[in-house]
């Protein structure tokens, strides 16, 4: 499919895609909003796909937040249809079956560092800023911002980071768990594709049930125990269990 706002390119086994605004800061806008749900979800349908790169185009930003002209004008049900819009994309980030990594290289604000942490692990170069200024603009997080930054770094440091909209440097991210390693720009891909790498070594299928299972203990409407119980059990009825068991026997690597 042709795209006017990011790149898709599968290389390997990886789908890499690029927010290319880089004149804009790679800013979201509605237009580039619905290609990542459509490149997601081709990503998903590629059976010789195995996990999701995303990163911003050069060396500023991941992304610097949503494109303000957007909100101009908009009522208060139109606002909450561009919220619902937005969500859409980082719930099916979030849940994806397979492994989504954000490269940030540069800022990630605002809807950009909303779109990072719906992202299942978070790699920044050492220039990255991150956080959610919303409120100077008389505004909140509305990408699922207020949630997710709450799982990942706590109560306390998300209030302080949204209610004084100030930035946080890599170092600050890395250190209150919102990304898992910092790294030099120029390595950034390197050590982005050396982690998903790892995880294609390992099996598929018990990835997708890790990724739903971890997802189920923030959910109110599931019991994580349960539905751990349960693709516990689904797990030993995969053909990734039978060779995992196997290759473990026969003191050999897996072919997964």
């Amino acid at each position: 499919m042709s795209y006017q706002n990011i790149l898709v390119e599968v290389q390997g086994k990886t789908a890499k895609i690029t927010i290319n605004r880089e004149t804009k800061l790679n800013a979201l806008n509605k237009e580039t909003i619905g290609e990542l749900k459509t490149a997601l979800a081709e990503a998903l349908a590629d059976d010789q796909v195995r996990g999701i790169l995303l990163i911003g185009a050069g060396p500023k930003a991941f992304v610097a937040g949503a494109d303000i002209q957007e909100f101009l004008g908009k009522s208060k049900a139109e606002a909450q249809d561009l919220s619902r819009f937005g969500h859409e994309l980082m719930d099916g980030l979030a849940n994806s079956p397979k492994p989504v990594l954000a490269a940030i290289n540069g800022f990630a604000l605002g809807g950009g560092l909303e779109l990072a942490m719906a992202c299942h692990f978070r790699i920044a170069s050492e220039n990255a800023k991150m956080g959610l200024p919303e409120v100077s603009l008389g505004l909140i997080p509305g990408y699922g911002g207020t949630q997710r930054l709450t799982q990942l770094v706590g109560k306390g440091k998300a209030l302080e980071m949204i209610l004084t909209g100030d930035m946080i440097d890599a170092q600050d991210a890395l250190k209150w768990g919102l990304v898992n390693k910092v790294v030099a720009i120029e390595a950034l891909e390197k050590e982005a594709n050396g982690l998903l790498e790892k995880m294609y070594s390992r099996s598929a299928s018990a990835i997708a049930a890790a990724i739903k299972t971890v997802n189920a203990g923030y959910d109110s409407n599931q019991d994580g125990y349960q539905v751990e119980i349960d693709q516990f059990g689904h797990c030993f009825g995969s053909e990734d269990f039978q060779e995992g068991v196997t290759a473990f026997l026969e003191k050999r690597k897996p072919n997964f």
